[in-house]
């Protein structure tokens, strides 16, 4: 069976075009891997910092309170009141 220079032409052509849509398929499906995997990155740090919002709202609402805002500054940021003397032993 003999193939003709336009047969050829045809086969090349159709060659070319499977290997270009395979190439942008592949490339997209890499697209969208990574596009998922920061998703996933993001979420996570999403959770991160509500937590850490939801610890800092119940420490300003426990700072409105006089008792507690002494105790935390005492604890750290070391203040003391006058003619008080404050031992620091370390853990």
């Amino acid at each position: 069976m003999k193939v003709k220079l336009g047969d050829r032409f045809w086969i090349t052509i159709t060659t070319a075009i499977i290997v270009f849509t395979f190439v942008v398929v592949v490339r997209n499906l890499v697209t969208v891997v990574k596009t998922y995997h920061r998703i996933n990155l993001l979420e996570r740090e999403k959770e991160i910092y509500e937590k850490r919002i939801a610890e800092d709202s119940t420490l300003l609402e426990n700072l409105q309170y006089d008792e507690y805002l002494e105790q935390y500054a005492r604890e750290h940021y070391h203040m003391q009141r006058r003619n008080e003397d404050v031992y620091i032993i370390p853990e």
